[in-house]
């Protein structure tokens, strides 16, 4: 059963145009709207002219809402935004519902480590955890069970994967961890059409002892974020 994590007050928007990376158009009660994207992959899926989505206001700055989801599979909502996806995952922590991280708690966040910066330092029972987060919000799959990261190229994930392996070298515990925030998804796959690197890297990461693992999110219609499953399968097949 799905566990509910966080609480919107989520205001449905429609999806006009996507300025920049970080800034997008949106119609909100017929009127058009500047909306922050924190989300920099390039969600080619969902960013859809006319395309239903659900925003949140925003205080300051450019622009005046956060775009927070889009509408997904049977009303439910694909969490883009990466801020509603980590406070999502810390309340999970807190809440001790994560299998993988079972009576762990957030010693640190944004941690420099040599050239990176890691988002998670983790204090658990065995010791610390060296971690970082990605955002999975591409679907595949003949049921589209699959969430896969990363849709475009990232030189910056394939820096925090090699600095997790020469951390994990060195004898720490290091882990990354997939947030696939799309409803009904099972399991996770690196996407080789987007980064063939990265695909590369995290059976490299696996191989070396880094810490592999993944959950999934969905929003509700009601604004209620739900944790779906704590932990989704990891596929790292070379033909992926």
């Amino acid at each position: 059963m799905a566990k509910t994590l966080l609480k919107l007050n989520l205001i449905p928007c429609t999806f006009l145009e996507r300025l920049n990376r970080f800034v997008a158009l949106v119609e909100v009660d017929g009127k058009v709207r500047k909306a922050l994207i924190t989300n920099t992959g390039r969600l080619e899926e969902f960013m859809i002219p006319g395309r239903r989505a659900f925003c949140v206001p925003k205080q300051g700055g450019k622009t005046d809402f956060v775009l927070i989801a889009f509408e997904d599979l049977e009303g439910k909502g694909a969490i883009i935004d990466t801020r509603t996806q980590a406070k999502a995952f810390e309340r999970a922590l807190e809440l001790n519902i994560i299998p993988w991280l079972k009576d762990c708690r957030i010693k640190r966040k944004e941690i420099t480590i040599g050239k990176s910066r890691l988002d998670y330092l983790f204090e658990c029972p065995d010791g610390e955890i060296y971690a970082e987060m990605k955002s999975a919000v591409l679907r595949s799959g003949e049921k589209g069970e699959y969430a896969m990261y990363p849709d475009c190229p990232s030189l910056r994930g394939q820096k925090h994967i090699r600095e997790l392996i020469r951390l994990r070298g060195e004898g720490n515990r290091a882990m990354i961890f997939f947030v696939g925030a799309l409803p009904g998804v099972e399991r996770f796959r690196p996407h080789a059409g987007g980064d063939p690197k990265i695909a590369e890297l995290l059976r490299e990461a696996r191989d070396r002892g880094v810490e592999i693992h993944a959950l999934s999110l969905a929003l509700l219609p009601d604004g209620e974020v739900v944790l779906e499953r704590p932990s989704l399968e990891i596929a790292l097949r070379e033909d992926f």
